[in-house]
């Protein structure tokens, strides 16, 4: 009777993670169709993940405590590709996530109703104190991006920043 219901248990383990999802999907970039797969998202009005080899330049860009980017605008031509650098120079957890103002607060007030969210996404980085990492970034249009720490409360004492594309 054990073996049996180990079974059924370790069975069912893959439909459950299945079902629980993960924080990817449906945050623009990529969704699921009927069937689980993953299919491209449509291009967004901010950009669309890079491509390294297509990278037009690097800009470093540092995350610190007193919820600020530095530098927090940031001057790109449209159709470039830009590699950022982004250091947490802080002692806590912060992020870099881009995307328009409505987006970035749709996504902040979700992760404020489930704080464990794990990102995997290509327009947003998550450090920890000392890590530094990357995003490859296409800004296609003319226009201004922003990008914001979504962890709670960061964005709202100021941690934001803006692209401008001319």
């Amino acid at each position: 009777m054990k073996k049996a219901l180990s079974i059924l248990i370790l069975g069912a383990l893959p439909a459950i993670a299945l079902a629980a999802g993960d924080h990817a999907g449906g945050h623009g970039h990529q969704s699921h169709d009927m069937s689980g797969m993953h299919k491209a998202a449509p291009a967004s009005m901010v950009g669309e993940p890079g491509d390294l080899s297509k990278v037009s330049r690097t800009i470093e860009i540092a995350m610190d405590d007193s919820m600020r980017y530095t530098p927090g605008k940031i001057d790109v031509k449209a159709g470039e590709t830009i590699r950022f650098f982004v250091k947490n120079t802080g002692k806590i957890q912060h992020e870099m996530v881009i995307g328009s103002m409505d987006e970035l607060k749709e996504h902040a007030e979700m992760m404020r109703k489930m704080p464990g969210m794990e990102h995997a996404e290509p327009n947003m980085i998550t450090l920890k104190p000392g890590q530094r990492g990357g995003i490859v970034w296409k800004f296609d249009k003319p226009g201004a991006v922003d990008f914001a720490c979504l962890m709670p409360g960061h964005m709202e004492a100021g941690m934001v920043g803006k692209v401008m594309i001319e």
